[in-house]
């Protein structure tokens, strides 16, 4: 079962998240297992994962995961529930490898390691919760590698809400279910 949580920047959908990981881990009798593809790459992004570590508590098991998200899907195992936070994360250290490439060999490397995630995340018949930002909702941003982020964000973000068992929306704080094919 894979439940998609979608929402801004703090729109509470990593809390909700973890809420539905939690449950679903006591009903089924099953361990927390917290896959993370956020990097420490500065003091103040340091600073945001530790306070998500504490806010999260201690009955989590963590597998950092900042790109080779694919091939790490592959691994899992169904005595857990897995929740994966995030892939808007996971996208932007993706462009970060190519980032210095031409913004066609960008183009082609997001889609490639999109669509190897796509293979993996089909084959995927344990618990899992991914969590990812929905940020097409504004302006269309300044710098062509911004928008090239930007929309790739919004096609992944397709992919796997069409791919979901269960896709929530949060906006400030209320999550809203608007894809559930177990209903």
């Amino acid at each position: 079962m894979i439940h998609f949580v979608l929402g801004g920047a703090r729109s509470g959908k990593s809390r909700f998240a973890e809420r539905q990981a939690l449950a679903l881990a006591e009903t089924k009798g099953k361990q927390l297992v917290y896959v993370a593809t956020a990097t420490a790459i500065d003091t103040e992004m340091d600073s945001r994962i530790i306070q998500h570590q504490y806010d999260r508590g201690d009955n989590w098991q963590l597998i950092e995961c900042p790109l080779a998200l694919a091939q790490k899907l592959t691994d899992l195992d169904k005595k857990n529930v897995y929740l994966l936070d995030c892939l808007t994360l996971w996208l932007n250290n993706q462009l970060y490898v190519v980032h210095e490439s031409s913004s066609a060999e960008q183009s082609q490397h997001l889609q490639t390691e999109i669509d190897k995630l796509m293979v993996s995340l089909q084959s995927i018949t344990d618990d899992l919760i991914i969590v990812s930002n929905e940020i097409g909702l504004g302006v269309v941003p300044l710098g062509e590698s911004t928008r090239l982020y930007v929309d790739y964000c919004g096609w992944l973000n397709q992919k796997v809400a069409e791919l979901a068992d269960k896709v929530s929306l949060v906006t400030a704080g209320i999550p809203l279910c608007i894809k559930d094919t177990n209903e």
